[in-house]
């Protein structure tokens, strides 16, 4: 038979096992991404590509991500936009969700840009493209003028045919690109690791989540692998933009820096002021006055912040010189 101090040591262990038990649904809980965006697929060019579609009305502006990343990297910009234009991103080949499938050269990519277009109904579009999402705003409203409006480059006006810049990226310090094994031990260290080495002045974790989270896929022991195949990573490479081919209105947005002068401990803000006066800084100004030149009437705005963090830092400045440009009635001559 049982006694009272049987019974307040069972109810004890019950009320334990509860609390336990709740603490481990709530650390195990999937993770949902909660961003104001449906997420689709579409066939385009013969490939399957996933798509974002934040809604919105009035003209189409679509959002191009640059290379190894995905289209939620817009997930914090993509709802200032919303209440005068229909927003979409997608994930060009290789990336996030899509099908990654050879060739990746320019005109194939620039294909696949019109065959989302197609697929989503879309006639005519304004295009705005961060880093290497520039290739295929360029590459389209050079080919294909009929459906491009306006465009936007967002730190993506440069010249990678260039020599200054293919050395700039061979320059480029190793831990940028090349995560150490630490950052693949958990979802935690590789959110760590991409905050600390590319997004140290975002204030707000969150504001990077879907994107941070896409890069990778999750182990069932917890660790983390790149989503992107290495044999795709090789594969992509960057490519001329002729400019002088483009005739519609453009807008070029450059960051004031490649890689952050102002966070980090001191060695790593050495390396990366060395890096930027010797080459980006250079390399920054040369592709201002060169894209002056050969896209007459360009409209250029610099604000603060580095080439992967200044959406989310200097959203604002982004924003109203994005929203003034897109809405203006006369075009730039």
């Amino acid at each position: 038979m049982k006694t009272t101090s049987d019974l307040r040591i069972a109810t004890s262990l019950c009320f334990l096992l509860t609390i336990l038990t709740l603490a481990a649904c709530r650390k195990h809980a999937a993770w949902s991404d909660t961003a104001a965006h449906k997420s689709g697929f579409v066939t385009a060019n013969g490939i399957r590509i996933n798509y974002l579609d934040w809604g919105g009305s009035g003209p189409v502006l679509i959002l191009i991500h640059g290379v190894f990343d995905n289209p939620h990297i817009y997930d914090d910009l993509a709802p200032a936009f919303t209440d005068h234009f229909r927003v979409i991103a997608y994930a060009r080949r290789g990336h996030g969700l899509s099908e990654a499938k050879e060739p990746y050269d320019l005109t194939t990519l620039t294909e696949d840009l019109r065959g989302v277009m197609d697929a989503l109904g879309i006639t005519r579009a304004h295009l705005a493209g961060w880093s290497m999402g520039g290739e295929e705003v360029t590459a389209m409203a050079g080919t294909h003028p009929e459906r491009v409006d306006r465009i936007v480059y967002l730190d993506a006006a440069y010249y990678p045919e260039d020599p200054t810049f293919e050395a700039a990226s061979k320059a480029l310090p190793s831990s940028y690109m090349n995560p150490p094994a630490s950052a693949m031990a958990s979802l935690d260290a590789w959110r760590a690791y991409e905050r600390d080495v590319w997004y140290p002045g975002v204030d707000d974790s969150s504001r990077i989540e879907a994107y941070v989270r896409e890069l990778i896929v999750i182990q069932p022991d917890g660790t983390v692998r790149n989503r992107m195949n290495d044999s795709t990573a090789q594969a992509l490479q960057q490519h001329p933009r002729n400019y002088t081919k483009v005739h519609c209105p453009a807008l070029a947005i450059f960051a004031q820096s490649t890689l952050d002068v102002s966070h980090g401990n001191s060695a790593r803000i050495a390396e990366a002021k060395a890096y930027e006066e010797k080459y980006m800084g250079p390399i920054r100004a040369a592709s201002i006055e060169r894209v002056k030149r050969e896209l007459p009437g360009v409209e250029v705005v610099d604000v603060p912040g580095t080439h992967g963090d200044f959406l989310f830092i200097s959203r604002k400045q982004v924003v109203t010189a994005m929203r003034r440009f897109l809405t203006e009635s006369v075009p730039h001559s």
